[in-house]
């Protein structure tokens, strides 16, 4: 009788090496990243690479919470917030509250020590009473549905209030009141007419980009009939970006081609 081999590598182990690198490389590049947007995409990857090792180790009913509850709407909800805030807001580095920060290193420290603690379990001693919690219920999933709608659904439901209170206490802070009235298409037409008889301002729109260039594209200014780049045409953000498309080559090429007609209509009238 041939005996059973035992695979020297496993395919939870292959998630875990190429995964926990990710984690940690996402873990610190959310701390260390200077814009919350970064930020919140790092801590996605930390969350889809957390789901897949759920998925390595069997744990479908966890592999699905993480993907569609944390990944996409905690995620979410952190992303709304990030534009509501605004994503060039800069926080202030004052201390308001004296020894905040102390006793924020002191939580953190025993936060770092509940964790080792709890991991340090884990590898020391073998779980108690899982396969007969596991064995009773039917499986992962139903003892987990067991234990939340009906042992603890108040705990459950008191959380899913709590976190609904948070979500509409977020957009109420975040809402903005209006201080002056909103301005309507006749008052924006007057308030257009009147800078033009003070400063000469255009009144009508700005002239869009590609126009009379050589790409119709939205980085690509619009030039006037004599060969020069129209500046209202060009985007703020394209201008602090930095335009792709070279204005003052399309410029000299366009005033090359004027003066080429120019002096071909004048052939004529001679």
């Amino acid at each position: 009788m041939t005996p059973l081999l035992t695979p020297l590598v496993s395919g939870a182990a292959v998630a875990f090496w190429i995964c926990a690198p990710l984690m940690v490389i996402g873990a610190l590049g959310m701390v260390l990243a200077r814009k919350a947007v970064y930020s919140a995409l790092f801590l996605a990857l930390v969350m889809v690479c957390l789901a897949i090792q759920y998925a390595a180790q069997d744990a479908p009913f966890l592999f699905v919470v993480q993907i569609i509850v944390y990944t996409g709407a905690i995620m979410m909800l952190f992303l709304f917030v990030v534009m509501l805030v605004g994503v060039d807001a800069e926080e202030s580095f004052v201390e308001v509250i004296k020894g905040q920060r102390v006793a924020s290193v002191l939580a953190v420290l025993g936060l770092v020590i509940l964790l080792v603690a709890g991991l340090s379990r884990t590898f020391v001693t073998a779980p108690v009473g899982l396969e007969a919690a596991n064995a009773s219920a039917g499986g992962h999933v139903e003892g987990i549905a067991a234990l939340i709608f009906g042992r603890y659904v108040l705990a459950f439901e008191a959380c899913a209030a709590l976190l609904i209170t948070a979500a509409v206490g977020a957009m109420v802070l975040a809402h903005g009141e209006r201080i002056t009235p909103r301005k309507d298409q006749t008052s924006r037409a007057a308030e257009r007419m009147a800078a033009y008889a003070a400063t000469g301002a255009h009144p009508g729109p700005r002239p869009n980009s590609g126009v009379f260039a050589r790409h119709n594209s939205i980085d690509t200014p619009a030039l006037l009939p004599d060969g020069t780049v129209a500046k209202e045409s060009l985007s703020d953000v394209l201008v602090m970006r930095g335009p792709s498309a070279d204005p003052n080559e399309l410029g000299v090429a366009n005033a090359a081609v004027h003066k080429e007609i120019a002096a071909s209509t004048e052939g004529e009238d001679d």
